[in-house]
């Protein structure tokens, strides 16, 4: 039983991965997008160009959107692992875990 278990537990994280690559994150700051997957990839960096003209005003916003789109990279992937820590759980024990 534990076998099987933990077999599809490693089915689920798998599955769980491949979903996270294929979710597009989006977060943007004054004239900065920043696209990420679910598995932190960074997809994309769009740039206003009137940014371009202040350098230290650029590597800021460069950093705060970074930051906020990252957060919501890990509040969906642990969001993603509470679902499927309840799945795998038996009927009546999803809130063991948190869930």
């Amino acid at each position: 039983m534990l076998g099987d278990l933990m077999g599809n537990m490693q089915d689920k994280q798998k599955a769980m991965q491949e979903q996270l690559a294929t979710v597009e994150i989006k977060e943007s700051t004054d004239g900065i997008t920043i696209t990420a997957n679910g598995t932190s990839e960074i997809l994309n960096i769009d740039i206003d160009p009137a940014l371009m003209e202040d350098k230290e005003q650029l590597e800021d916003l460069l950093v705060v959107t970074m930051n906020k789109v990252m957060e919501r990279v890990a509040a969906t992937e642990a969001e993603m692992s509470q679902k499927m820590i309840s799945d795998l759980l038996p009927p009546g024990m999803e809130g063991l875990f948190g869930g």
